[in-house]
């Protein structure tokens, strides 16, 4: 009669249900997670005519939960209706439920840990649609640091909120939706920064309503009890810093309930996720997302350069091609592209790539080169360019860059990561592909240059672990070796190169020293947490 139970018993463990039923049809095994020590049997044997009724399991439920009659009403508001094709997933579902129950039950500060590509701003918007129906929360605060990620949330996930949503900004903008369809955002900052506090849901930037100067800490405009509840995305950057002054406007607001969202949360010496909005609520890892067939495995490709593994010093009195004197000194990876440039290492790594697509058979796999700098960018861009001018000359969108300073780059952004749309096939970046883009097509990542951060690099990969129902390849990312304690400087915005004229560059002949390492399509075991 139980011979499926431990079965049932690991599916409630990963649901978070503490009711498992077995039977064999002409009785049950019941096994009931609620029952305190000496209430009785935690597991018994029930008749037919025995088994509990929906208001039997759901009084032990709410009894379990602590649940008192205003919390039971706020759990029990409803999600959003969404079309049969887009219903929460299952962790999902866990993570909303688990929110909204700790925030009915007066818990002000909560995290949710999930990786990336597993759905986190569709989570945050049933999360606020249950408690903003519920009319526990009337007015909603939802920040970013990137534009990107404010207006593909309003366009998408957030959309059904309708009129009662705008965005803190002063430019209107129109977005293109994911079916193809044009829609002006809404905003609710006038010309002089007068706010219209007519809305419901705000979204904005960090930057947009703060900062050194007290002008421009327009956060201050609202009262500090203005917002019921603050949803704060990629909460391991600017927010988890307590001298931030991002973080000003979460101490302004700080009688507001508030959700932090990371794949990666910042656990440092002077910075800490987990000391502001406490232990995670809720969390789902990369590991589990790939077990469970939501994001796709990925195999890594170290590929070395001669110069990468030995370094470069200049001869003597060598000059570079302005004719400016070259520092003696040993060079290293983290100066290439910054302090010195080898056009010849650029052609190679833009070589390598672009064979690595022709070897695939598939010159069109979308394919994000992260670069050291903005001027970098550029450089492996012109690169890849003439490696693959058969194509360029067919599109010259093919390859492009994609970088902060690159308005025409940027308008670009949403064709990349459409997966109806072709072109621009391989983009060249700094920081700004890093996180938030939802690039489900994107099969190739490449890291031409250190990341010393394991948080940046998990954001990275996760560029290419996210899964597009037609297309279930897994993502390739080649690159520079990770090397514990190589400082990467971490910046909010892109770095340009340290010389007004660009980096040193001098002419260095090289040979392939390429090693490959490929771990497959890593298993549940062997996939990073």
């Amino acid at each position: 009669m139980g011979a499926g139970l431990q079965q049932g018993l690991d599916y409630s463990a990963t649901l978070g249900i503490p009711f498992v039923f077995a039977s064999n049809g002409d009785g049950f095994v019941f096994h009931d997670k609620t029952l305190k020590e000496g209430e009785g049997d935690i597991e018994k044997t029930l008749t037919l005519d025995e088994f509990p009724s929906p208001t039997q399991l759901w009084e032990k439920y709410r009894a379990f939960k602590g649940l008192g009659p205003e919390e039971e009403r706020i759990v029990l508001q409803d999600y959003h209706d969404d079309p049969p094709d887009k219903q929460p997933r299952y962790y999902q579902t866990s993570a909303i439920n688990a929110t909204v129950e700790a925030i009915a039950k007066g818990q002000d500060r909560n995290l949710l840990v999930m990786a990336t590509g597993t759905g986190k701003t569709y989570t945050a918007f049933q999360i606020i649609w249950r408690l903003w129906k519920a009319g526990v929360k009337k007015r909603i605060l939802y920040l970013a640091d990137r534009n990107v990620l404010i207006d593909q949330t309003m366009v998408n996930d957030f959309r059904p909120f309708g009129p009662a949503m705008a965005k803190l900004s002063t430019n209107a903008k129109t977005i293109e939706k994911d079916d193809g369809s044009k829609v002006e955002l809404i905003t609710a900052l006038g010309k002089h920064h007068s706010i219209d506090k007519s809305f419901e849901i705000y979204l904005s930037l960090y930057q947009a309503i703060t900062g050194p100067e007290d002008a421009q800490k327009i956060f201050r405009d609202f009262s500090p009890t203005f917002f019921d509840l603050i949803v704060v995305d990629e909460c391991h950057r600017g927010s988890a810093a307590e001298d931030s002054p991002w973080r000003e406007i979460l101490d302004y607001f700080s009688s507001a309930t508030q959700i932090g969202m990371t794949a990666t949360p910042k656990e440092t010496k002077y910075i800490s996720n987990i000391n502001y909005f406490g232990e995670p609520t809720y969390s789902y890892t990369l590991k589990q997302g790939i077990r469970d067939g939501f994001l796709a495995p990925y195999k890594v490709i170290k590929v070395h350069l001669d110069v990468d593994i030995d370094g470069y010093r200049p001869k003597p009195g060598e000059k570079d091609i302005t004719g400016a004197v070259i520092p003696d000194q040993q060079y290293n990876q983290k100066d290439f592209d910054a302090n010195l440039v080898i056009d010849e290492r650029t052609k190679r790594v833009a070589r390598w790539v672009s064979d690595f697509l022709k070897q695939s058979g598939d010159r069109f796999q979308k394919t994000i080169i992260f670069c050291v700098d903005t001027d970098h960018a550029s450089r492996l861009r012109q690169a890849v360019a003439n490696e693959n001018a058969d194509l360029v000359k067919q599109n010259p969108k093919y390859v492009m860059r994609i970088t902060g300073d690159d308005s025409e780059g940027v308008d670009q952004l949403s064709n990349f990561i459409d997966p109806e749309s072709r072109f621009p096939v391989i983009v060249t970046t700094s920081r700004l592909l890093s996180t938030g883009v939802d690039a489900q097509t994107c099969k190739l990542i490449v890291l031409d240059r250190e990341v010393g951060s394991r948080t940046e690099f998990k954001q990275i990969v996760g560029r290419g672990t996210r899964v597009h129902e037609d297309s279930r390849h897994p993502p390739t990312s080649l690159r520079r070796p990770i090397r514990s304690g190589v400082g990467l400087k971490q910046s909010r915005s892109e770095r340009q190169s340290p010389r007004s004229g660009g980096a040193h560059r001098a002419t260095h002949h090289m040979k392939d020293c390429t090693s490959i390492m490929s771990f497959g399509l890593r298993s549940s075991r062997s996939s990073n947490n």
